[in-house]
């Protein structure tokens, strides 16, 4: 069974996003275009045989609560160990500090490919090195010595730890507390919720980054800190000591992705839980900003993958499944002709097609973002700002179209199988279910879209704004080139100035002081804004296939053209929305509804 397609990866990783130049970087300096082919190969292996055999079974045997302790899949046994041996938890991180030092492009293609093949499975990984990342950069020598090396073999687990019960997503609300102990260390005690694979039985320890308050600090963000909390302390020759009384209360029972666990945590309600301060106090957030940003990427990643995985799927039976038969010239079909395959009818091409259109552009854009970092580590000066203000600016972006779109996708493939496509006999009832979550990770979509008009769009006096528009302007450029591009390259230049026309009328709420009217449409600014980049994102595509061979060509250039019909044309109804003088979610009181 076919879950993504290896020629498409490797185009839009080595075509579209010029891996070759950035290799020549002297960071990547190990790494040549075979080498890496190597590493494609070898994940590809490794996600047929370990993990997309058991992504159904892990759905139907999820992970479990018993007596204190979190149970999950037995094969995650054999994928850890075989993800430690193979290096892909600390693969993106500096060889200095036990990584590979792999372009962030090269590893979000890697684990594209395994979050194809099983989704239940990269967030264990992911978040374990994303919480050895943030000790390498900003603990001291010590902790990265204590915690980092056994992370990165996947014997130890890594958290974040940022959800509370009576807050949700506001952080500024949190009531975890931080003691200070007279050796340096601090009391930890509260409770955290919705944190993802915190507990299993398959890593002796778990170190968990927990957002917590010292006592006396300031109110708000600004009184947060991050330490360093283990569930097991550990002896100064690395043995696992006394247990840190980091309690699981239990797991909460979720509708998809159900083999990755996710527990509520309680700190210091057994006895005591030690916790090590990272950085300074009250940087917490700013830190952990850095955790959060590359799991706003991640959750975009896995949302493609999942939406991969279901086009193939649907794939598959639109080209299996006869049913009904193809109108002839006079618009009746003829009852003695053979039925015709159901990838034969137009409407069954759309669905198709659409899902193509978004999955594909939804790659594309993730690794952009990624490239954008790689960039910004690899330039100086005011190039490696443009950078990093461009990565800025995507991430929201990254993280929120393929959650929401990638379930519009995974729809529309359930829909392909009619009433199969309901029952539990075939798998996309299931990655509907998984990429639910999608839109809620790490931040929703409405959070994302606050984010975006409220600070990315702003910031610096709109210099990240600036520098996209200056890079899709160049896309133009490179398209109206070419004849079987000129037209999409029109469009492309239209939606970009409905963004423009949406902020001038937006932007007299803000020079008003009317923050709440300038933010009310702001997911609906984030559709626009999506759309727009995935268009510029299909025009580099194009420009990047016109010279490949003709088939692979024409598929992508097809699927080029529906998105520009189907999805383009859906700009100039959501900037009427937004430019719309009705403030009817901000007026309408609580008691109407």
């Amino acid at each position: 069974m076919q879950y993504y397609d290896p020629k498409t990866l490797s185009f839009i990783l080595k075509e579209v996003h010029n891996l070759e130049d950035l290799l020549k970087a002297e960071r990547f300096a190990a790494y040549d275009m075979q080498s890496i082919d190597i590493l494609l190969d070898a994940v590809k292996d490794f996600s047929d045989k370990a993990l997309y055999p058991f992504v159904k079974e892990m759905d139907e045997k999820p992970s479990f609560f018993k007596n204190g302790r979190v149970s999950i899949h037995k094969q995650f046994g054999t994928i850890f160990q075989k993800s430690g041996e193979m290096g892909l938890v600390g693969a993106f991180m500096d060889e200095k500090d036990g990584g590979m030092q792999l372009p962030l492009v090269v590893f979000n293609a890697l684990y594209f490919i395994t979050e194809a093949a099983n989704n239940h499975v990269s967030g264990y990984m992911g978040l374990t090195a994303g919480a050895a990342n943030l000790i390498i950069n900003f603990g001291t020598e010590e902790l990265n010595q204590k915690f980092v090396p056994k992370m990165q073999e996947m014997k130890w687990g890594g958290t974040m730890c940022l959800t509370e019960p009576q807050a949700g997503s506001s952080l500024s609300d949190i009531t975890t507390s931080a003691k200070p102990k007279k050796d340096g260390t601090y009391s930890i005690k509260g409770q955290k919720i919705f944190i993802s694979g915190s507990d299993h039985q398959f890593a002796e320890n778990f170190v968990h980054l927990v957002l917590a308050r010292k006592e006396g600090s300031p109110a708000g963000t600004k009184g947060v800190s991050l330490f360093v909390v283990p569930q097991y302390l550990v002896n100064d020759n690395g043995d696992i000591g006394d247990y840190n009384h980091v309690d699981i209360v239990g797991e909460h029972e979720k509708l998809g992705q159900r083999g990755y666990c996710t527990n509520h945590l309680a700190f210091g309600d057994s006895g005591e839980s030690v916790g090590y301060l990272v950085g300074q106090e009250n940087k917490g957030l700013s830190y952990m900003f850095q955790m959060m940003n590359e799991a706003r990427i991640a959750v975009g990643r896995v949302g493609t993958g999942i939406a991969s995985a279901a086009y193939y799927t649907s794939l598959q039976y639109a080209k299996e499944r006869p049913q009904g038969r193809k109108l002839q010239g006079t618009g009746k079909k003829d009852p003695s002709q053979e039925q015709t395959l159901i990838i034969n009818h137009p409407d069954v091409k759309r669905m198709l097609l659409h899902q193509k259109a978004i999955m594909e552009g939804c790659l594309s854009l993730v690794l952009q973002c990624a490239w954008y970092v790689d960039k910004q580590m690899t330039t100086t000066g005011d190039e490696s700002s443009n950078y990093h203000l461009l990565a800025e600016l995507l991430t929201p972006i990254a993280k929120t179209y393929p959650s929401e779109k990638g379930k519009e996708a995974v729809d529309t493939g359930l829909q392909v199988l009619g009433g199969y496509g309901f029952t539990m006999d075939f798998i996309l009832q299931q990655y509907l279910r998984d990429i639910r979550i999608c839109s809620i990770y790490e931040g929703t979509t409405g959070i994302q879209s606050l984010d975006l008009l409220g600070r990315k769009v702003t910031m610096m006096e709109g210099a990240a704004l600036k520098l996209l528009a200056q890079e899709i302007e160049s896309t133009i450029n490179s398209a109206s080139n070419k004849d079987q591009l000129k037209n999409y390259a029109i469009t492309l230049g239209e939606g970009a100035k409905l963004i423009e026309t949406c902020l001038a009328h937006l932007m007299k709420y803000a020079m008003e002081g009317d923050h709440e009217r300038y933010l009310a449409d702001a997911t609906i600014f984030m559709d626009l804004f999506s759309t727009v980049v995935i268009g510029w994102q299909w025009l580099k595509m194009g420009v990047a296939a016109f010279d490949k061979d003709e088939t692979f060509k024409q598929s992508k250039f097809h699927t080029m053209d529906y998105f520009y019909k189907y999805e383009m044309s859906r700009c100039k109804g959501l900037q009427k929305t937004i430019c719309h003088d009705s403030d009817v979610t901000v007026k309408v009181s609580a008691e109407l509804f």
